[in-house]
């Protein structure tokens, strides 16, 4: 695999722009997702039969308790340029009016505009979703990240962040699998997480 820098691309007064525009015209191999972490555009294959059903079971808890008016969205592209960074996240949370009204162009949207990110982590993507994601997400101030970590140290865990600051969030709930977390407002509603299937 290679990856492309935008320290890297020629400095033709096109920069960022530059590096999207080779982003939005990749073609990927079917199935395998394309994104830019750190300023590197780095493929991803296809997510494990697991890690697809938690997805699903966030993204069912998810549509039983958020209004009409927004999103729950499994491919929607959300970037960070502060950050050198275009995600796709597992999830994102968005008004439909900022698909509609804020969007950057019709492949992304600014991670700002989300009300919550869901990453659930992959052996291939641990330190991505731990450190190089959240903190990107924070520093565009995305109000809730979840990760969902099945490859935790202490065992599979799922780990509410909020109150970004800087490149920051605070950690406000921790559960391992099978305990139930709860989103706070404008959510308001829990995630029972005994549903998930353990690594």
């Amino acid at each position: 695999m290679s990856a492309l820098t935008v320290d890297q691309w020629p400095d033709n007064g096109f920069g960022w722009d530059g590096l999207v525009r080779a982003w939005e015209e990749l073609e990927p191999p079917e199935g395998w997702k394309a994104e830019i972490i750190e300023g590197l555009i780095t493929l991803s294959p296809a997510p494990a039969n697991k890690h697809n059903d938690i997805t699903e079971e966030i993204h069912r808890s998810l549509h039983m308790g958020i209004p009409r008016d927004w999103g729950a969205y499994t491919t929607q592209a959300v970037s960070v340029p502060s950050r050198s960074g275009l995600f796709i996240p597992d999830l994102a949370v968005v008004p439909k009016s900022a698909l509609r009204e804020l969007a950057e162009s019709e492949h992304y949207i600014p991670a700002r505009s989300t009300l919550l990110i869901v990453e659930v982590t992959s052996k291939s993507s641990l330190r991505h979703d731990r450190v190089s994601k959240p903190a990107a997400y924070a520093h565009a101030g995305v109000p809730l990240y979840l990760l969902v970590d099945r490859w935790a140290q202490a065992g599979p865990t799922v780990t509410l962040y909020g109150e970004p600051k800087g490149d920051l969030y605070r950690e406000l709930q921790v559960a391992k699998f099978g305990e139930e977390i709860h989103l706070p407002a404008p959510f308001d509603l829990a995630i029972e997480t005994d549903v998930f299937p353990a690594s």
